[in-house]
């Protein structure tokens, strides 16, 4: 049997997020499960960099799906309408994009990507 491979996702809490990633995850990537580390607003959360003790759990969730799991993508995402980062699409994607230059300071020895989820709920790589 073969192995089955894993990926990561910080991805918002909001309910209507979870399964449009994963299932653009697995399409784009071909990876069988994908590992959910989930935050309200997690991109505006490691863009300010300033909730150490919400980054340390994302950080030690994370080296478990890599350690355990051998994930070796990771997904940070932002999405329309965001209860725990209520700004424009715009400003979102500035924090998707400075998490993942953050994320990859974390010596994760994983690929990081930003996603982006539009409210008809299509996913949209954008880093």
């Amino acid at each position: 049997m073969s192995k089955k491979k894993f990926a990561a996702a910080v991805n918002c809490m909001d309910g209507r997020v979870q399964m449009p990633v994963i299932n653009w995850i697995k399409e784009q990537y071909g990876v069988s499960y994908i590992d959910m580390i989930t935050e309200a607003g997690p991109n505006k959360i490691i863009s300010e960099d300033k909730d150490t003790p919400t980054i340390d759990s994302i950080k030690k969730r994370l080296k478990i799906s890599i350690n355990n799991h051998g994930a070796d993508l990771i997904a940070i995402t932002g999405h329309y309408d965001c209860a725990g980062n209520p700004t424009e699409k715009e400003e979102q994607i500035k924090h998707i994009k400075s998490s993942v230059r953050k994320m990859e300071t974390w010596n994760l020895k994983s690929r990081i990507i930003g996603l982006w989820i539009d409210e008809n709920c299509e996913v949209w790589q954008i880093v």
